[in-house]
C-alpha cells in the first residue's frame, strides 16, 4: 500500500499543476488588460500634433466633428499656444477643456 502513495500523489499533481497554471495565465491576462486601459486612460493627447481620430478616441465629449474642427482650426490659424486656446474652436468650450485638461499637452 506504501508503494501507491507516490503514484497516487503524482497522478493528482498531474491534473492540479496544469489547471492552475491556466489560472495563473487567465489572471497575467486580466492584469495586462488593466494596465493597458489605465495607460491608456493616463495618455495625454499633443492638440498639435494629433490626429482626428486620435482626438476622439482619447478625449472625453470630442467626437469627429469636433476633433476636425480642431485641426481645421489649427490648420488655419497655427499650432495652440495654451490649452485654453481651444475655446476658440467652435463647439468646445471651457468645461469640456476642464474635463480633459489632464488628457491635454501642446
Amino acid at each position: 500500500m506504501r508503494k501507491a502513495y507516490p503514484f497516487i500523489i503524482a497522478c493528482l499533481l498531474a491534473i492540479a499543476v496544469p489547471s492552475l497554471a491556466a489560472t495563473a495565465n487567465v489572471a497575467t491576462t486580466a492584469s495586462t488588460k488593466k494596465i493597458e486601459q489605465t495607460a491608456k486612460a493616463l495618455a495625454k493627447i499633443n492638440v498639435n500634433t494629433a490626429s482626428a481620430s486620435q482626438l476622439a478616441a482619447g478625449l472625453k465629449g470630442i467626437g469627429e466633428k469636433k476633433a476636425q474642427a480642431i485641426i481645421d482650426y489649427r490648420q488655419k490659424h497655427g499650432k495652440f499656444t495654451n490649452i485654453n486656446g481651444l475655446t476658440k474652436v467652435k463647439g468646445i468650450g471651457a468645461s469640456l477643456i476642464a474635463s480633459n485638461y489632464h488628457l491635454i499637452e501642446l
